[in-house]
């Protein structure tokens, strides 16, 4: 009986220290799991945001580049014209430049002769003093540059050498175009502004685009700015990174606040564009993952100390239902990261998510009457499903990246969006609005034209905002009614329709 009481006690005494064991055991794996979870989480944070900027950066710097690429096809097919056009005075030549205004949207293109005289549609002077690709007398390969006109912003200046081109019995030098810098940042503005912040720089770190890189920064010289901020050895690093044309991204903090921005090299040019995140949402939904995880892990401590038989069954059952909600966690945080592309994958323009997302910005407008300019252009594609049904998905896929091209040629000026399989969507404002009519009548000329020569026909029905508007969807409906009716006009000239 003693020897049983004995070997009760040794079992009650040996749970008993088990049992204080395992709480300790369980304890301590519990705030060590609570530490490596924070430092993953920190990790993650660093990580994804780095990710997502560069990832912004790249876009806007590749809509410059294309920007760029795209005036330097449409200066060489200027070239093209006015050099068949066999221009003997200078009459013929501005009148030529005026087409090409008017075909390729080029506003301000002019010619250089070998005197470094420029030749404008409107007038003609000298430009040596003006333009610093002019103080190359043999000019080899296409110039990028900023342009300072007298009391004018700042412009972008696109050049290339033209030394086979004879107007007028005189060799040209070269031409070229401006574009300023306001346009250039209109197409690069973020959704989200007091959030997300961007700038366009120079190798010396000077603001060229004139806007805010956050409340710290400001437009002020990158480096300067931030020279006080990060330790030395980081910001010389930075400036030789721009320097060289290489990307790579900046940490600090000014008035108790983190900020984190990426920078990436402009392609073909000396320049860097800078996006900086201040009070990431990345960052707000990641730590609330952290946080809940943490929360569930001091529930189970406490559990622990309560019920110490139970606890390895309840942790083992907690444990699969937090893994469970930490994977669907992580899959809705990855479903809102792939929800941010707002970039269509076929054609290269923003989608009908980043569509949603202006309409939503500009009903706030409309609403509180803080617009008056602003037009809605609906286009369809003619005969998609006859392609696709006769020649292929491929070439399916081939006419509506013609489409997108013609379009964006023609709607320079606004904002594209594939809204649907062939439908697509321009925004204008501004000078986009200002064109709106003229743009329109050239468009349908190509359309009526492509419908003899093989090529893409897109119909289109455009609208403009009435006083009496509450919100984009009303002139859209506008905009579809007359897409409509353009379309059964095409159908008589002899395009197919669907």
């Amino acid at each position: 009986m003693k020897k049983t009481r004995i070997n009760t006690k040794t079992f009650i005494m040996t749970a008993i220290v088990g049992s204080i064991m395992l709480i300790v055991f369980v304890i301590s794996n519990m705030l060590h799991s609570s530490r490596q979870t924070i430092e993953a989480t920190n990790e993650a944070v660093s990580s994804v945001s780095s990710f997502y900027l560069e990832a912004m950066a790249d876009r806007r710097s590749k809509t410059i580049t294309n920007l760029i690429d795209s005036n330097f096809e449409h200066m060489k097919k200027a070239l093209a014209f006015i050099d068949d056009e066999g221009i003997t005075s200078q009459e013929e030549l501005r009148a030529a430049l005026g087409k090409v205004k008017a075909l390729l949207s080029l506003n301000r293109f002019a010619l250089v002769d070998s005197d470094d005289v420029v030749y404008t549609q409107y007038t003609t002077f000298t430009g040596r003093s003006r333009y610093d690709f002019l103080s190359d007398n043999a000019m080899s390969e296409r110039s990028i540059s900023i342009v300072f006109p007298y009391g004018s912003p700042k412009e972008l200046c696109l050049a290339i050498p033209t030394p086979d081109l004879y107007v007028m019995g005189k060799q040209m030098k070269a031409c070229f175009v401006q574009i300023e810098i306001g346009e250039i940042v209109s197409l690069l503005a973020f959704e989200d502004q007091g959030r997300t912040y961007f700038g366009l720089y120079s190798r010396a770190g000077e603001n060229l685009s004139d806007t805010d890189l956050g409340p710290f920064i400001q437009k002020a010289n990158i480096f300067d700015a931030t020279k006080n901020v990060i330790p030395e050895e980081l910001h010389e690093q930075h400036y030789d990174n721009f320097a060289r044309g290489i990307g790579g991204d900046m940490s600090f903090t000014a008035g108790g606040v983190a900020e984190t921005l990426y920078y990436v090299p402009i392609e073909n040019t000396e320049w860097e564009m800078a996006v900086l995140i201040s009070e990431s949402v990345i960052n707000e939904r990641i730590r609330s993952i952290s946080e809940h995880s943490l929360a569930s892990s001091r529930k189970q401590i406490i559990m622990t100390l309560s019920f110490v038989v139970l606890f390895a069954t309840v942790l083992l059952l907690e444990f699969r239902s937090m893994s469970k909600r930490r994977l669907e966690a992580e899959k809705e945080t990855s479903r809102t990261f792939k929800n941010m592309a707002n970039t269509d994958s076929l054609t290269g323009i923003r989608n009908k998510l980043a569509y949603s997302d202006n309409e939503e910005a500009l009903n706030n407008l409309i609403r509180a009457k803080e617009i008056d300019k602003l037009a809605v252009v609906v286009c369809d594609i003619n005969g998609l499903k006859y392609v696709n049904d006769n020649e292929g998905h491929a070439a399916g896929d081939k006419l509506i990246r013609d489409a997108s091209r013609l379009i964006c040629e023609y709607f320079d000026h606004g904002a594209v969006f594939r809204i649907g399989g062939d439908e697509f969507a321009v925004l204008l404002q501004g000078r986009g609005f200002d064109s709106l009519q003229e743009d329109i009548d050239a468009f349908n000329r190509k359309a009526e034209e492509n419908i003899a020569l093989g090529g893409v026909v897109v119909s289109l029905g455009y609208a403009t905002l009435l006083p009496t508007d509450t919100e984009l969807h009303e002139m859209f409906e506008r905009a579809d009614q007359m897409l409509y009716t353009r379309k059964k006009e095409l159908k008589e000239m002899g395009a197919h329709t669907r």
